[in-house]
């Protein structure tokens, strides 16, 4: 089995939406190596300052660099050590389900299990037709490639009819997930009651992307998704898994950290030119200021959603420069996080699941015993020769591989 740090009740890290923006105090644009280059420096940071978590956002146009996540992830990984890496978000709706599978199983292997993914609809209408889909059919999109990619790390041998992509036909995905366990799935959503919905059904994660709206907002879809979590059998409202999205710039005194990130939130194409920052902190959880008043907000969030598992922080995005970026880790790791981390501890039931881990989920599908080595049996590799496309496992009745070389 693979190794990985131990049980925590929460999991703090930091989330990137991969922008390149140019940074309005100088007026300088980083070029796309030099942006991932100081994404990959922030990522390694954060693991050498404390946190558990990073998550790489997925686009496909400008002004953003991470049309291929896996690849990135994979990289970061090599360079950790204990650090998870995951996303925010993976598309489900314009990615193939197939390629989906095959490649985070694959980081999966490459990281020894130090990672999980968010899926979402992402908010870039435009990547529909660029991947051949139709914008219109985005939450079908969702339901139903979530269902194949299910399925597809559940079963080694897969037959699939749908109404998105072409049928399957005893078809393995490669490789299997690490130790028999797949991946552990967040369904992300900034406004979507379905997700949720989805979330719940299947008794994955759901992160609220906490971030553009007021809390109210996600109050109702984070209790919709618990309530449906309960429904479908899963566990208490409370033991469902919650992830939180959040942004914060800090300084020593607050209001040497507003006059420092005005700027770049006045430009930043996000929410820019639109309610001012006063108003805009005041109405969702962007804290600009000091550590202790970071504290204080995000300490508080339990009261508005429950205990839950996850915090990202969103902090390297508007331009702002690496050193910045760097120097922001640096208080979240020695002032902020250890804090939280114990504030959000105290009173918290015993029922309440720690965070997801990849150990923790092998230890609740295996106990002491052992894990799933995959070991595959011989094969033309066209999956409709011999019994079974692993040694371990019978073939399945019904599937192409269900068919003895006689009946073949």
């Amino acid at each position: 089995m693979s190794e990985q740090s131990g049980a925590q009740a929460m999991q703090f890290g930091i989330m990137s939406v991969s922008d390149i923006t140019r940074d309005p105090t100088t007026g300088v644009t980083p070029s796309e190596q030099e942006r991932i280059k100081a994404t990959l420096a922030i990522a390694k940071h954060s693991e050498e300052v404390g946190l558990d978590v990073f998550a790489i956002g997925e686009h496909h146009n400008p002004p953003f660099w991470s049309s291929s996540p896996t690849t990135f992830l994979a990289a970061l990984a090599a360079q950790t050590e204990r650090l998870i890496v995951s996303t925010s978000t993976t598309l489900i709706t314009t990615n193939d389900p197939v390629r989906i599978a095959e490649e985070y199983s694959m980081l999966q292997h490459v990281s020894d299990g130090r990672m999980d993914l968010m899926l979402g609809r992402g908010n870039t209408g435009p990547v529909y037709p660029w991947f051949g889909q139709d914008i219109r059919q985005g939450l079908p999109l969702a339901i139903e490639n979530y269902a194949l990619l299910h399925k597809l790390w559940r079963e080694d041998v897969v037959d699939w009819e749908g109404k998105f992509r072409t049928p399957l036909q005893g078809f393995t995905s490669t490789p299997r997930p690490l130790d028999g366990v797949a991946p552990f799935v967040w369904h992300g959503s900034i406004r979507t009651p379905e997700i949720a919905e989805q979330a719940a059904y299947y008794g994955d994660g759901f992160f609220a992307n906490n971030i553009f709206w007021p809390k109210e907002h996600y109050q109702r879809l984070i209790e919709l998704y618990r309530q449906r979590y309960a429904h479908y059998g899963h566990g208490t409202p409370e033991q469902a898994i919650v992830g939180l999205g959040g942004q914060v710039f800090m300084a020593a005194k607050s209001q040497d950290a507003v006059n420092e990130f005005r700027p770049y939130f006045d430009n930043a194409p996000v929410y820019g030119h639109g309610p001012s920052m006063e108003d805009f902190t005041e109405m969702t959880p962007l804290t600009v200021g000091s550590p202790q008043q970071v504290i204080d907000r995000y300490a508080a969030m339990r009261e508005h959603y429950g205990d839950y598992q996850r915090q990202l922080f969103l902090i390297d995005h508007a331009g702002l420069p690496l050193k910045t970026v760097l120097e922001q880790l640096d208080i979240l790791g020695s002032e902020v996080v250890p804090v939280l981390r114990k504030e959000l501890a105290k009173d918290r039931p015993a029922a309440v699941p720690d965070a997801p881990t990849h150990a923790a989920r092998v230890k609740a599908e295996f106990g002491d015993g052992p894990t799933r080595q995959a070991r595959p049996g011989a094969n033309r590799g066209d999956n409709l020769t011999g019994d079974s496309p692993y040694q371990d496992t019978p073939a399945p009745a019904g599937a192409a591989f269900g068919l003895s070389r006689k009946e073949a």
